[in-house]
């Protein structure tokens, strides 16, 4: 009888995949309390989160995860928890491709959510608005979460990433 080898995530990726996937549930729980989660105009502060794959992988099903869940626990229609998701995913797979390069990794993401969230807003919630129009809106919030803060949050963990990301699945 041949034995199969199995491969199991380190714990600590795990742990920072579910630490990662928390914060981005309780800080899209502060936007939804001050009205700016969701809508055409949308600046959830929990996609300032999107730029950790420049730091570790695990951000990846980290953010995915968190999108899915607090997209559910908003009570967003099933096609916004879907594609919502998927924007995200999308966003932060390619975030991590661009780790290289450390003032594009928020870039993704904010294409992704530009592209994937106006036929959501028009689908799942039936805005009216044009879909140049909310990709403007959409894009904006995102250049504000996602590169602003996003931005902000990168510098301020460069100094401490040797310490928070190690063994986490940088490279």
């Amino acid at each position: 009888m041949k034995k199969t080898k199995q491969r199991t995530l380190p714990v600590r990726y795990l742990t920072t995949a579910a630490v990662i996937a928390a914060l981005y549930v309780v800080l899209t729980g502060i936007s939804a309390m001050l009205g700016i989660a969701s809508g055409v105009i949308q600046v959830r502060l929990s996609e300032a989160l999107t730029v950790l794959p420049y730091f570790t992988s695990a951000a990846v099903p980290g953010v995915t995860i968190g999108c899915f869940l607090a997209n559910l626990l908003l009570g967003s229609p099933l096609p916004d928890v879907i594609f919502g998701t998927l924007a995200s995913f999308l966003g932060v797979l390619a975030a991590a491709f661009l780790r290289k390069h450390k003032h594009l990794v928020a870039l993704p993401t904010i294409l992704a959510n530009m592209l994937i969230i106006p036929p959501v807003l028009r689908f799942a919630y039936g805005v009216p608005d044009a879909f140049w129009y909310m990709m403007l809106t959409v894009g904006i919030g995102e250049i504000i979460s996602a590169g602003v803060l996003g931005g902000f949050l990168l510098h301020v963990l460069q100094k401490y990433s040797a310490s928070l990301f190690t063994h986490s699945g940088r490279g």
